[in-house]
């Protein structure tokens, strides 16, 4: 994985994005999903195309193995568990999101830049 991802690993690591307020891009990714793994690169390859100065953090949570706190996630942001998922976060809040064939990385810039 890019060092520029963040892999939220525990309750805690979300907490703390969340609290942060940052702008935050987020994808929930499945491991196991063929259309989550188009939408991973998808999401790396806007990842990779961003420089340092952008003031965008990036977060990835794998469905399966975090289970609880991707349910968090869709908690907190009142949002609909889908998977894939990618989330822009601002001032804790969806400003956009995208699930499944419409993660793509144009789709991405048009909503994030």
């Amino acid at each position: 994985m890019n060092e520029k991802v963040k892999e939220l690993v525990s309750m805690d690591d979300w907490k703390v994005l969340l609290e942060k307020g940052t702008p935050t891009l987020l994808l929930k990714h499945s491991t196991t999903c063929p259309i989550s793994a188009e939408a991973y690169n998808q999401f790396m390859a806007y990842v990779e195309g961003q420089n340092s100065d952008n003031n965008v953090e990036f977060a990835l949570v794998k469905v399966i193995e975090m289970r609880p706190i991707s349910n968090q996630i869709a908690e907190d942001l009142q949002l609909k568990h889908e998977s894939p998922q990618c989330v822009y976060m601002k001032n804790q809040e969806v400003a956009w999101s995208a699930t499944h064939w419409n993660v793509t990385e144009e789709a991405i810039k048009e909503n994030v830049n």
